[in-house]
């Protein structure tokens, strides 16, 4: 009898754990490698709230997340560019935050500030030595992202007219290019401003510092918004998830780690 009844509850046990799986909704978003952190927290936080959501966040740059997102593969995609792409435009786009893009050198390189066409000259391969801008007589090794890379996109959008050297280390990712330029004290490179530390200097461009202040006021010209991108209306526990994001609690906690608010 003990034996039988032991057996009922493990069974009822299992039952109810199918059942509240069933009813778990599973969201999936994929693109941006510079918002996927701030994506992870903010997914965190929403669904230590809402324990019928589940979040699965993955990289993959912005190119992936358009097209994710258009494949159905990804119920969000997530895209850092200064405008989308035609093949984005049937796709519904949420700006939800704000990103800056720092231009950053070694924190031992005595240069400290690059005009835009100084950048551009650089990036191009027109300026090889950091003597030419006012440094030490040093080759200067480019570092920058892949292509479908939406900071390489908006990064070239912005400065125009990049041609990129071919001889550019090419990176994978917002953290990838920063610990390249941390360790080579001739490196330059750009990454989203959220991941700045005290292992890279970022640059003044055109006199501006890569500050959230000047970033906001629109001093600082190199930003990007973070596009969000549904295929079809918004519904359900994505519109939930979106429509958190963009409350004072979702743009606080962007905020708070490094992005800036989407208004």
């Amino acid at each position: 009898m003990i034996k039988k009844i032991y057996f009922c509850l493990v069974f009822a046990a299992i039952f109810f754990l199918l059942g509240c799986g069933k009813n778990k909704t599973s969201i999936t978003m994929a693109g941006s490698t510079a918002f996927q952190p701030f994506a992870e927290k903010l997914a965190e936080t929403y669904m230590s709230t809402n324990d019928k959501v589940s979040i699965t966040v993955q990289g993959g740059g912005s190119a992936v997340g358009i097209q994710s997102a258009n494949s159905g593969a990804a119920d969000i995609g997530m895209a850092d560019l200064v405008e989308l792409p035609e093949e984005a435009k049937s796709l519904t786009a949420t700006i939800v935050a704000r990103d800056g893009i720092a231009v950053i050198v070694h924190p031992r390189n005595i240069v400290s500030a690059l005009t835009t066409d100084q950048v551009r000259d650089i990036f191009n391969g027109k300026i090889t030595s950091w003597k030419e801008v006012g440094g030490n007589d040093a080759l200067i090794t480019v570092v920058s992202r892949e292509a479908g890379s939406g900071t390489r996109s908006s990064f070239e959008s912005i400065v125009k007219d990049i041609n990129l050297k071919k001889d550019a280390l090419i990176q994978d990712s917002n953290g990838t290019i920063r610990e390249t330029v941390a360790n080579d004290e001739n490196s330059i490179g750009y990454l989203s401003h959220g991941l700045i530390n005290n292992k890279i200097k970022p640059l003044k461009v055109d006199g501006i510092d890569a500050t959230a202040e000047n970033i906001i006021s629109g001093q600082y010209k190199l930003v990007r918004p973070i596009f969000l991108l549904v295929k079809g209306n918004m519904q359900g526990e994505v519109k939930n998830f979106i429509d958190f994001i963009l409350t004072p609690e979702g743009q606080e906690i962007i905020k708070s780690n490094g992005l800036l608010p989407a208004k």
